[in-house]
């Protein structure tokens, strides 16, 4: 079965898609609102997710997509203070696992907000990331 595709939406006749909308709900979950992510960002990680998952991602993937991509874009204390400690935590342990593993799909979300410049510098300098 061909795996449906993302959309954007046209012009207001053409709603977004449903992933893309899981996705926004998962990052206002996680107290980073959608806006601040590039519509291009968030089409990556969509696909990235189609690729992890052999169907359509479940529900319940889009929120430990969007804690990693909160952490990393707005930084630990940032993070901490609208998710606390436990989830702070769990979003540091997930980086560390992924920057061993080198090619997850962890890995490929970090990767992701690093090239396209969204990553906090305070994540950047604290794990020694760089996008040579």
């Amino acid at each position: 079965m061909a795996k449906r595709r993302s959309s954007l939406g046209f012009l207001g006749m053409f709603g977004r898609s449903g992933d893309l909308r899981q996705l926004d709900a998962a990052l206002r979950g996680v107290d980073l609102h959608p806006a601040l992510v590039p519509e291009g960002a968030k089409l990556t990680i969509v696909n990235l997710m189609k690729d992890h998952w052999s169907d359509e991602p479940p529900p319940q993937a889009y929120p430990p997509v969007a804690q990693l991509l909160g952490y990393c874009i707005a930084g630990p204390e940032a993070f901490e203070q609208s998710n606390g400690l436990r989830h702070r935590l769990d979003a540091e342990r997930r980086l560390e696992a992924a920057l061993e593993a080198g090619d997850s799909f962890d890995a490929q979300i970090i990767l992701m907000t690093l090239h396209a410049r969204l990553i906090s510098g305070e994540v950047v300098e604290r794990y020694g990331l760089s996008a040579d």
